[in-house]
């Protein structure tokens, strides 16, 4: 039985990767023809970025449309197919459930749209610092949309608990809708925080998926896993053509989208503690940007050369591939140190 949904979840993984594939060459002409490219920070308000990246200005960005396009049109392909025609392998491909992964795929659509208009104002430059949304702006469209999950949680599926490694369930009652918000925001900080150079979030994102896949299996949250795989397999088209040098940015349609996805995923596998650990790499990221913060807040001088750390090791002398993938190492080891911990408590 095992067998029968792991293959359903790498078929989805690969044909996921493959439509990807074929239709990307489309999206960057598209972004190409309508000048949707990057704009980089400028030398007065930002003179370490801007002596590292200036050359990437005007590369298109948002390029998360590659990932989250891709697994909506799979998730609704197959649900509606199922739907309409009485053939198994429309219902054995289906993975779209209320229970399972209706609200994460929900929430990774009306996140990554928000992302979307935020991408069009930096290109347009409408707003502060050369366009796009201020940070203080970007957590507060955060905690919407993580609102909006905690009630979901909270009055649509019953969720009142949550699970500590070792220990057990808590009930926790009405403190699960602050403790949901504030990992969710906690998680789209930190992942936007991460996209910093090219192909870094992207490979971190998938180490993290790619453990929570593997946890929703061992759970028998099969169509969990099954939305992950395709994440994965849309995430990996997507680094095709975003490593160094990248021929498009993620930008914030996939920053923030799969930042709040992946902590919808987490909750839903209630092993949301092992977040920190399977994503070490992000909360490294936003570490070193809430110390430089407090830092410069208390002694009115910066702690790293410019953050988050990725930029700190650039001025440090770094090659960006160097930092990318050791990066990636760190986040595939930390992605295994959380399987561990998972299976070592669920015995």
């Amino acid at each position: 039985m095992l067998e029968f949904y792991a293959i359903k979840i790498f078929i989805l993984t690969m044909l996921s990767f493959v439509i990807a594939m074929i239709w990307m060459p489309f999206l960057l002409k598209f972004l190409k023809k309508h000048k949707i490219g990057k704009n980089i920070r400028d030398e007065k308000s930002a003179p370490i970025f801007f002596k590292f990246h200036k050359k990437k200005a005007g590369i298109p960005t948002m390029g998360g449309l590659l990932i989250w396009i891709t697994v909506l049109f799979l998730s609704l392909l197959f649900f509606y197919a199922a739907k309409f025609f009485d053939w198994e392998i429309f219902k054995y491909f289906n993975f779209l459930t209320q229970k399972q992964t209706l609200l994460p795929l929900g929430a990774l659509v009306a996140s990554a749209i928000v992302g979307a208009i935020d991408d069009l104002r930096n290109v347009k430059k409408i707003g502060t610092n050369g366009g796009g949304l201020v940070m203080k702006q970007k957590i507060i469209i955060y905690t919407m949309i993580a609102a909006v999950g905690a009630w979901w949680f909270y009055f649509k599926l019953e969720w009142d608990y949550i699970h500590v490694p070792f220990m057990g369930n808590f009930e926790i009652g009405l403190w699960y809708i602050p403790i949901f918000i504030f990992i969710i925001v906690a998680t789209a900080f930190s992942v936007n925080e991460t996209d910093g150079l090219d192909g870094l979030a992207g490979g971190a994102l998938l180490t993290s998926f790619g453990a929570y896949g593997a946890i929703s299996f061992a759970q028998g949250r099969f169509e969990l896993a099954a939305f992950c795989g395709v994440i994965i397999g849309a995430l990996l088209a997507f680094l095709w053509f975003n490593i160094n040098p990248a021929k498009f940015f993620m930008g914030d349609t996939g920053a923030i989208g799969l930042g709040v996805t992946l902590g919808i995923v987490a909750m839903l596998s209630n092993y949301v503690l092992l977040l920190p650990i399977i994503g070490f790499i992000f909360v490294l990221e936003t570490c070193s940007v809430l110390w430089q913060w407090f830092y410069k807040y208390c002694f009115k001088k910066k702690f790293f050369i410019s953050s988050p750390i990725h930029h700190h090791l650039e001025a440090k002398g770094w090659t960006e591939a160097n930092i990318v993938m050791r990066f990636w190492v760190i986040s595939g080891v930390s992605a295994v140190v959380g399987l561990i911990l998972f299976f070592l408590d669920k015995g």
